[in-house]
């Protein structure tokens, strides 16, 4: 059975008071940064709950800048800005977190430099036992997969969706990534995926902002695409 987190209060931390249901958005690799920035609005315009800045293919410098490009988006929209494998850059950008593989340093370093507040994620593959380390050393969520062949990660391990119920007991958002499509998606959803991690289906779609609304409607969300009603008042 699925488990509900418990609504925030003013003592829950502040990592733990973003909405962690909902689609997970992913961004691909992109040199374009004006085309990114479309997209990504296109995304959060659907109802995407977090928005992860992903780019393997960027030097150092152009992650920087269009990761700098996203924050103001994202504020706008009231989603977290995640940033991919570099929790340093993610510190110095001041963005909300930061996701971290098996090669992308110690989580528990990144958790004790970037503070109580970052929403810090961990890959953990095809192991609970993974996830459970990564939530001893400060993970604010976990992430399993690939559950499907990947187009973004076609060598990737294969998840069992029986990993998110035994990962229940943790405590902690579950993710599931790896080949995600509208199709496949609801079971996902029915095995305990709080978030749903999304790269293809979404950006490389004739209409990001509708696949997005598609994916948020897995749970029920019912955000409006095109519509100016998740924006923010600037401050």
């Amino acid at each position: 059975m699925r488990s509900v987190p418990p609504a925030p209060t003013e003592s829950t931390p502040m990592h733990q008071r973003w909405p962690a249901r909902g689609l997970y958005a992913i961004t691909p690799d992109d040199a374009d940064t004006p085309r990114l920035l479309s997209r990504a609005a296109a995304a959060l315009d659907g109802g995407a709950a977090w928005l992860q800045y992903r780019n393997k293919a960027a030097t150092a410098e152009l992650r920087a800048a269009q990761a700098a490009a996203l924050q103001p988006l994202c504020a706008r929209y009231g989603v977290p800005l995640i940033i991919n494998d570099d929790w340093r850059l993610a510190a110095r950008l001041g963005a909300d977190g930061a996701h971290l593989g098996a090669d992308d340093g110690d989580l528990a370093t990144a958790r004790e430099l970037m503070g109580p507040d970052a929403l810090i994620g961990a890959s953990c593959y095809d192991s609970v036992a993974l996830a459970r380390l990564a939530v001893g050393a400060g993970a604010s969520y976990v992430a399993f997969g690939a559950f499907f062949p990947s187009p973004t990660k076609p060598h990737a391990r294969h998840a069992s969706p029986s990993l998110l119920d035994e990962a229940a007991a943790l405590g902690v958002p579950r993710v599931a990534i790896g080949g995600i499509t509208i199709d496949n998606a609801p079971a996902l959803v029915a095995a305990g995926a709080d978030l749903l991690a999304v790269v293809s289906a979404v950006f490389d779609a004739a209409d990001p902002a509708r696949a997005a609304h598609a994916f948020a409607a897995c749970y029920g969300a019912n955000p409006l695409p095109h519509s100016p009603s998740r924006l923010r008042d600037p401050e």
